[in-house]
């Protein structure tokens, strides 16, 4: 199953209009809706199920923790991938606020992972996936999202062209949200390079629409095959 397409129309109407001041409502309107679409229904109150809610729909506890090849990850590694880029981003580059990720966050987790997961090792995948409490890994990835819905609803125009300040960059690193690696520390520089536009843009919709349909090919191979790279 491949969701890409059906999104790209939107995420390229979207590019489009999303720094246009005349355009401005009908693109906050979209954003809205496109981030409330990778999220739980509960999120953004749709009357509809979601990508997400289709994504877990039949989703066995196991099943999150699968890396069926050698060239995949897991389900579970997907998820946290995009919402704690999502927690980093949202509230602390664009809103200047605290994360949501907080040491009780991460008791509830039952894991000591703060960053994005972008260096991880086949081994350290396989071990988070297996370590992190699923319930509660959806239950963080709700709760970010709802915050998201509140900020991106309070965005105006004139935030769209307001660039990322360095200190918010260096409060993720020094936050734990990127590791000092070859492998993480470029989101710093990625995000750094970008207005609020542009973290709108990627990743809070275009980032997690690609991991969720890679979310939805590993549900198909676990459906599919009956031994698997690493379980």
């Amino acid at each position: 199953m491949s969701i890409i397409s059906e999104w790209n129309s939107k995420q390229k109407h979207l590019k489009e209009m999303i720094r246009k001041p005349e355009k401005f409502d009908e693109s906050k309107k979209l954003f809205i809706f496109m981030h409330g679409s990778v999220h739980f229904a509960e999120v953004s109150n749709a009357k509809e199920p979601t990508i997400m809610d289709g994504l877990c729909d039949g989703l066995q506890k196991k099943d999150y923790t699968i890396m069926p090849t050698d060239k995949d990850v897991t389900i579970a590694w997907n998820i946290w991938h995009i919402t704690r880029i999502e927690d980093l981003t949202i509230n602390i580059l664009v809103n200047h606020s605290e994360q949501v990720l907080s040491s009780d966050w991460l008791t509830r987790l039952r894991i000591d992972v703060t960053d994005t997961g972008n260096a991880m090792t086949d081994d350290e995948i396989m071990d988070f996936s297996k370590r992190i409490n699923i319930e509660e890994l959806l239950k963080y990835r709700i709760t970010v999202g709802m915050q998201t819905q509140k900020i991106l609803s309070c965005l105006k125009y004139e935030d769209m062209k307001r660039k990322i300040e360095r200190k918010d960059t260096e409060k993720i690193l020094n936050d734990g949200g990127v590791l000092n690696n070859p492998d993480s520390i470029w989101l710093l520089d990625f995000w750094g390079k970008k207005d609020v536009a542009g973290i709108i843009l990627m990743p809070i919709t275009r980032h997690q629409i690609v991991h969720l349909n890679d979310c939805f090919n590993l549900k198909q191979k676990i459906d599919k095959k009956k031994t698997f790279y690493r379980v």
